[in-house]
């Protein structure tokens, strides 16, 4: 039997933010078992955690439709854990080894402030199969690993009339919407149909793309970022360049056994 945590992240409420699970082992089991777990808990990310010493683990993550190479909320959840359980032991931060890197998560009063790798945007066309996943217009469009369309000013993205089908076949592994706030200084949906994800409800490494964006546009490196999903989330960004700093709240949902 095997510990199975889901915790919700960036949020410091149930039911909001997006709900990771988290298995720490004492090795990884195979890919087709990690993969297996995924697509059975139906999560965006399940995350696998294998201790090394007090403050260093390894990390990866599976998404129901296969491996990712870099997860914001998974590593947020996976590092409240250690925190939440281990506390005394690890200090204020501990580094996860992932395929992304070193990656820490730093505990800074109730927040959880993760260092991640910032993605480089080249800007790319606007097309109308864009226009046509989206069902709406984008202003401008750039392209990493992910796709980040940005819309017009007023564009309310909490109701785009999306096509699943049209999001799966634009480039980039996921897809972003993003607009400016009035309440916040971004607002932006995270899709992930190519991962059998259709709408990551907080995305933080869509985060790696949509942070560099804004703080070049708005001139300010401190923002606070909003995820318009259904269940929604905020995130505190500070943009370094080549690094992005991550920060949010969680919250443990539950916790069961696995009989694998």
């Amino acid at each position: 039997m095997t510990k199975s945590y889901v915790v919700d992240a960036f949020t410091d409420k149930v039911f909001k933010g997006n709900p990771a699970a988290v298995l720490f082992l004492p090795k990884y089991p195979s890919d087709q078992l990690m993969q297996n777990i995924a697509m059975e808990n139906k999560l965006s990310e399940t995350a696998f955690a294998v201790k090394q010493d007090a403050t260093h683990y390894d990390l990866r993550w599976f998404t129901p439709g296969g491996e990712i190479d870099l997860c914001g909320h998974a590593t947020l959840a996976t590092g409240f854990l250690v925190f939440k359980y281990a506390a005394p032991e690890t200090g204020d931060t501990v580094t996860f080894k992932t395929k992304s890197g070193d990656l820490t998560v730093t505990k800074k009063g109730e927040l959880y402030e993760m260092n991640f790798p910032s993605y480089d945007l080249k800007q790319v066309p606007v097309t109308k199969e864009m226009t046509q996943a989206f069902g709406a217009q984008p202003e401008a469009a750039y392209l990493s690993r992910d796709l980040l369309c940005v819309f017009p000013d007023g564009t309310d993205i909490e109701q785009l009339n999306l096509n699943m089908d049209k999001l799966s076949h634009l480039d980039g592994l996921l897809q972003h919407a993003t607009v400016a706030s009035d309440q916040y200084d971004c607002a932006s949906r995270s899709f992930g149909p190519k991962l059998a994800v259709p709408e990551d409800p907080v995305c933080g490494s869509g985060h790696c793309h949509i942070v560099p964006y804004w703080a070049k546009r708005l001139g300010k490196n401190k923002l606070t970022a909003y995820q318009a999903s259904p269940r929604s989330g905020v995130l505190y960004c500070d943009y370094q360049g080549s690094r992005t700093l991550l920060s949010g709240q969680a919250a443990l949902y539950s916790v069961s056994e696995i009989y694998v």
